[in-house]
């Protein structure tokens, strides 16, 4: 975590910016899905969508992944605190802003804003790469947060009853019921044509289109061979005769 003193940070965004995300679940080590991807606000632990039944009344905060490092939704951030000039970027359609400064390879050499902490390269006008370059930066310059956090009563997961996936809401699958025939525009009925009989009578017209264009091809591809001309079969039924053996003397 790279804020300059975690102690003036109020219990939840301390522990916030000093979560490791995305482990197993050691409650639920055996069961699928198990990511610790989410972070409950009021017990200031990271939890696996398994661990969501106590917490439900609790101010829950998804994380989420973005070229492998921490990232929270745009909107879900600015409940909790000030995130002007924090850059976000876009992925699956929704803003998101990184949690912590991101390791460099390299130092930053072009023109351009650049973060007012770490230095790495940004858009114009941000001047923070990250939630945790900001909160350093305001603590170094005015010593606290308390102009910049909001009071945040009620925070939920973005889509309730949605299945959580790799760090994003994805609304669980819904199967057509058994037996059920779904038309070209979509309806279901009885009286439409399902897709498996469809399947069927292409595949059905398919087969037949393709033994008749081999009968086809056999008809009309026969070798066609020239006759076998009189002399030739003379000189193929000609047996051999006698051979004559010089005298001996």
């Amino acid at each position: 975590m790279l804020v300059s003193s975690s102690s003036s940070l109020p219990r939840w965004l301390e522990h916030l910016l000093g979560e490791k995300f995305f482990n197993a679940c050691l409650i639920h080590e055996y069961a699928k899905k198990n990511e610790k991807n989410i972070f409950c606000l009021d017990c200031c632990i990271s939890i696996c969508p398994h661990c969501l039944s106590p917490h439900r009344s609790h101010r829950l905060l998804q994380i989420r992944r973005y070229v492998y490092h921490d990232v929270i939704r745009l909107d879900d951030a600015g409940k909790l605190m000030d995130c002007s000039f924090v850059q976000a970027y876009t992925t699956n359609s929704a803003k998101v802003v990184f949690l912590n400064q991101r390791p460099q390879t390299r130092p930053f050499r072009g023109s351009g804003s650049i973060c007012s902490t770490c230095d790495r390269s940004l858009q114009d006008p941000y001047l923070f790469c990250s939630l945790s370059c900001k909160i350093d930066h305001i603590l170094r310059t005015e010593g606290g947060l308390s102009n910049y956090l909001y009071k945040c009563e009620f925070l939920q997961l973005s889509e309730p009853g949605c299945e959580l996936e790799d760090g994003q809401m994805t609304p669980e699958s819904v199967l057509e019921p058994a037996g059920s025939l779904r038309t070209s525009s979509g309806s279901s009925g009885n009286g439409g044509v399902g897709c498996k009989t469809l399947v069927c009578t292409a595949t059905t017209e398919i087969v037949r289109k393709k033994r008749s264009s081999i009968t086809a091809y056999r008809g009309s591809c026969r070798p066609v061979c020239s006759p076998v001309s009189e002399v030739s079969v003379s000189m193929m039924n000609r047996r051999k005769g006698t051979p004559s053996r010089s005298p001996l003397y």
